[in-house]
């Protein structure tokens, strides 16, 4: 046995069921082990970033790390971005680089970089030197590392840069995996000191983010807001939400600085379970950074990488909360919309006709808009951009549905940012994937205009209005989804729209839908 059959044997030991790879040369004798061990499923992608974007998917629906296999240094570099929004979601994956040969690597070939300096932008773990002695061992503290969870936003990457030698040489075997870590506990002082906050009757705000998202966690935070009255709300983009009628109904905040000032108006404590100070997605002028009303002081139930369900679960007991009613969506009858379609309409035409358990991926803000409007129509679970890299959605939603299988995954994406990471269609035609995907097609990049606007320009200037503009030539995305094996259509109106969406979810397989009008980037 060499190195990299060790290697995969031993992450197919510790539960690793999928790799996504865009292999090279380096990378031949992993390929030829994930040849040998069938276990390990293997996915081509025809771009890193669709690589890196589908283990994020996939990590958030399953919570268990894939493996990406990248090609060196360049490689990896293609796939930074959704690694970025990977680790704001502290999604666990597992990135297998190939490299030259240890001893090759001073000949400074054309391929050669510092590979190690780029993984540490998004890595909470980096190995470079393993030798095929060391890999298979190295591979079971990699899976480790991304089910660790850290502080801050570190993230849970685990990044293994295997040298080529290390591969082939001979390897004394797979080895046993390690224990898996725990999250810790909430210090009952912190308990304690939330409580006495919460009962001394100020204005509250729990604010729920990452592990405090799930719907354990949710569930114990609104029998707290029934019997005390404290408001809830999640981050602008979190990870995942699963919502629906029948699952606990939480505040989203806004995107846009002010709007979060005056969604927090009023309010005299701000509780941070699980994330931090709510700050401005991008800085303005005469705007503070950090986004809380005049007066109010922050406090801190759970950090992080602390086990929040536990937290609120005991909160709710120190409170009395524990037989309180948790506050539900409720279903409700949502018609379908007639006439032209611009977002709202979109939107309602999405709103009217979601299957049951539908997953959501969005890559930018009229998906991100859809999600207040959605959740009183189906259960769902939605996947937010994390970090803003966008790019996000498709890949997202392929790995998505590669983990859910049994599932309807709907992309909302924007032209602009499904035009970073199209060849996630060829992927879903490869393997068969129920996506569906709607985009946004205003031909623009939309959202500088708003952002242009917000400067205070009232006339857009020639060069300006071409860098917005992606309308000259138009896409047809139809077209190019066709010829990456994916069927598709044109939407001009909310009547089409609709049509075509409850055909593509009783359909199997990927589908794309172009709305022609909408108002998203």
């Amino acid at each position: 046995m060499n190195g990299a059959t060790a290697l995969i044997e031993t992450l197919a030991d510790c539960g690793v069921e999928l790799c996504i790879a865009n292999p090279g040369t380096s990378e031949m004798h992993l390929v030829q082990a994930l040849d040998s061990v069938p276990r390990m499923k293997s996915v081509l992608a025809l771009f890193e970033g669709v690589c890196t974007g589908a283990a994020d998917g996939y990590a958030r629906m399953t919570g268990k790390p894939a493996a990406t296999l990248l090609h060196l240094g360049p490689g990896m570099a293609n796939g930074i971005a959704n690694l970025h929004n990977a680790r704001r979601a502290n999604s666990p994956m597992i990135n297998i680089i190939g490299n030259h040969p240890h001893y090759h690597i001073g000949f400074d070939a054309p391929l050669t970089s510092d590979i190690e300096t780029l993984a540490r932008n998004f890595s909470c773990w980096i190995k470079s030197c393993s030798t095929s002695q060391t890999l298979a061992q190295d591979g079971a503290d990699a899976y480790t590392a991304s089910l660790r969870r850290n502080s801050g936003s570190i993230g849970q990457i685990a990044t293994l840069i295997m040298g080529a030698d290390a591969a082939w040489e001979p390897s004394p075997g797979a080895v046993t995996p390690n224990a898996l870590p725990l999250r810790s506990k909430v210090d009952e002082a912190a308990v304690e000191a939330t409580a006495q906050l919460i009962e001394g009757g100020s204005k509250i705000v729990l604010l729920l983010e990452h592990h405090a998202t799930e719907q354990a966690a949710l569930m114990a935070a609104s029998k707290i807001s029934s019997k005390t009255g404290c408001r809830l709300m999640t981050g602008t983009f979190p990870g995942r939400v699963d919502g629906g009628p029948g699952r606990a109904a939480v505040e989203r905040l806004p995107y846009f600085p002010e709007q979060i000032l005056q969604s927090l108006e009023g309010i005299d404590t701000l509780i941070l379970v699980g994330g931090q100070v709510p700050a401005s997605f991008f800085a303005y002028k005469g705007i503070p950074g950090q986004l809380l009303p005049k007066g109010c002081a922050v406090k801190r139930l759970s950090n992080i990488e602390e086990d929040a369900i536990d937290a609120l679960a005991r909160l709710a007991d120190r409170l009395g909360a524990t037989n309180e009613s948790v506050n539900n969506f409720e279903k409700q009858q949502i018609a379908k919309p007639h006439g032209e379609l611009n977002t709202k309409t979109i939107i309602q035409s999405v709103a009217a006709t979601m299957p049951e358990d539908l997953i959501v991926a969005t890559d930018s803000g009229g998906g991100n808009a859809a999600y207040p409007f959605c959740q009183n129509s189906a259960s769902n679970s939605w996947l937010s951009l994390t970090g803003g890299a966008i790019g996000q959605g498709g890949p997202v939603a392929t790995g998505a549905a590669l983990a859910c299988p049994d599932r309807q995954v709907l992309a909302m994406l924007g032209d602009g940012g499904a035009a970073y990471t199209n060849q996630a269609f060829w992927t879903q035609a490869r393997e068969g994937l129920n996506v569906t995907t709607v985009i946004f097609a205003n031909h623009s990049y939309n959202i500088l205009n708003v952002e242009y606007g917000r400067l205070g320009v009232t006339e857009v200037g020639e060069i300006a209005a071409s860098l917005f503009d992606i309308g000259n030539p138009k896409i047809n995305w139809v077209e190019m989804a066709n010829s990456f094996g994916v069927p598709g259509a044109q939407a001009d109106t909310a009547e089409d729209l609709c049509s075509l969406l409850e055909k593509s979810y009783e359909t199997p397989g990927p589908f794309l839908i172009q709305a022609n009008g909408g108002l998203q980037r």
